[in-house]
């Protein structure tokens, strides 16, 4: 998928370097950008950056879905307000941080899980997308619990946000499957 971006994107490039690092620079500022639309829950904001890492783990494939969520991760600990509230290695180490750790997880797994082919369909790719997001939270949580303990981790961290993060998977499943038909045609 990551070829047919950079073909579509940029037809006269070759699959270079310079292609790759603007991929990945454009997804981490869609990163950054949906970092900034959030709900403002305690400890943990709700943001769209679940969905975001879904896509591009989907659509960028492991390698340069890592890179992705690796360059936004740079980007934060040098202090550049990238993140839903605050920068700097202070703030990767609070309560977000197991969060921003799952991010990376979810996005090369998903890119993984895709570039193998087993998203066939609507149904496999929410399959992968809930395994994507259950990166993500089994590591925000238990990050989370050093901070809280694990019953508050839960109740803060993981509860409130069921029901919005059902509906960002259901968009980014169709969001995903829409782009990579439109990328086939």
């Amino acid at each position: 998928m990551a070829k047919a971006l950079i073909d579509r994107m940029a037809p006269s490039v070759p699959h270079s370097l310079i292609a790759r690092a603007g991929i990945v620079l454009a997804g981490s500022l869609l990163l950054a950008l949906s970092a900034k639309v959030q709900v403002p829950f305690w400890p943990v904001p709700m943001t769209l950056q679940t969905l975001a890492v879904m896509s591009i783990g989907a659509l960028f494939g492991a390698r340069l879905a890592g890179a992705t969520v690796l360059a936004y991760l740079i980007e934060g600990a040098s202090g550049l307000p990238v993140f839903a509230s605050g920068a700097g290695l202070a703030y990767m180490t609070g309560p977000t941080g197991g969060y921003l750790l799952g991010f990376l997880a979810a996005a090369v797994f998903a890119g993984w899980a895709f570039e193998r082919g087993f998203a066939r369909g609507l149904i496999p790719t929410l399959a992968i997308f809930l395994v994507a997001e259950a990166l993500i939270f089994s590591a925000g949580v238990l990050w989370l619990a050093g901070f809280t303990g694990m019953e508050k981790a839960l109740a803060a961290g993981l509860v409130p946000f069921l029901p919005g993060e059902a509906l960002k998977l259901g968009l980014a499943a169709l969001l995903v499957s829409e782009i990579r038909r439109r990328f086939r045609d």
